[in-house]
């Protein structure tokens, strides 16, 4: 299907070189939308712009750092230069951290009483991983708006895309600093919206559910290509019973994005994760 609004238009890309937005901005560059990909490695910005750019898009990488201003700043100078005003944001930044991450599903009395050197507790989670985890997150989403969203104001069909997760919804074990800042996304993406309305700008997000990737490769699977036993959980809570591939966000996206099939949709978070949230496990 082409969405023909989406043509010519500005598309910023926050961590653009990363498995789920650097398909983002293929699926719009292949729109005719000209995206600038924002990362803070540019080799991996670089790349995902080669390969649109190869396909017949428009794309540019710019190297950024979504935790300082300055840097915004400055990509939004090169970008304004390059391809003009911005249309769209697309809050793709974040991560997690081992630092706000424990070992273990559920405390043990053992984990307390023997202080096993290889076992992490909730006791041990570092407050500077944690305070990191939040920042790329929500912060990272909130400068990236603050810095790009003012030359949006007052204009037609702009949007912005935040990503959220299926861990906003209901938290996963052992990650609890992702899934409280993926949380705080989804609470602001519902605050932009009321925000922004009178001014022309729809604010919605995406919440991925588990997809499976290069990079969670050995996360997921065993050397034998077996499931992992937290991924035989994942699958098992998955009414669809598979992980989700990347083509399978680019409709939403471009839903989102496009005002003839979404003007009046905003402050939306929508779930991308083949059921896994309506299911109880029962």
């Amino acid at each position: 299907m082409t969405h023909e609004n989406l043509k010519g238009r500005v598309a910023v890309i926050t961590g653009g070189g990363g498995v789920l937005c650097s398909g983002f901005a293929k699926d719009l560059a292949a729109q005719g939308t000209k995206v600038a990909i924002l990362d803070l490695r540019l080799d991996s910005a670089q790349k995902t712009a080669d390969e649109i750019t190869a396909d017949g898009g428009t794309a540019i990488a710019v190297e950024c750092n979504v935790l300082e201003s300055e840097s915004l700043k400055a990509a939004k100078a090169k970008i304004n230069e390059k391809f003009g005003l911005c249309d769209i944001i697309i809050n793709g930044a974040g991560g997690n951290s081992p630092l706000g991450t424990t070992t273990k599903d559920t405390l043990e009395i053992s984990d307390i009483t023997d202080k096993a050197q290889d076992v992490k507790t909730f006791f041990d989670l570092d407050p500077k991983g944690i305070e990191f985890v939040f920042n790329l997150n929500f912060l990272g989403t909130l400068l990236t708006t603050q810095v790009f969203a003012g030359e949006m104001v007052g204009r037609e069909n702009t949007c912005i895309i935040n990503i959220s997760s299926m861990n906003s919804y209901r938290p996963l074990t052992r990650i609890p600093a992702y899934s409280a800042a993926k949380a705080a996304v989804s609470n602001f993406t519902q605050f932009m919206a009321v925000h922004f309305a009178d001014v022309g700008i729809r604010v919605n997000a995406i919440a991925p559910g588990f997809f499976a990737t290069i990079q969670n490769q050995k996360l997921l699977f065993n050397d034998d290509g077996t499931l992992t036993p937290r991924s035989d959980k994942i699958i098992s809570h998955t009414p669809l019973r598979k992980f989700g591939n990347p083509r399978d966000l680019t409709g939403t996206l471009l839903f989102l994005c496009d005002e003839a099939y979404s003007s009046f949709i905003t402050g939306v978070v929508l779930p991308v994760d083949g059921g896994f949230s309506a299911y109880s496990g029962v």
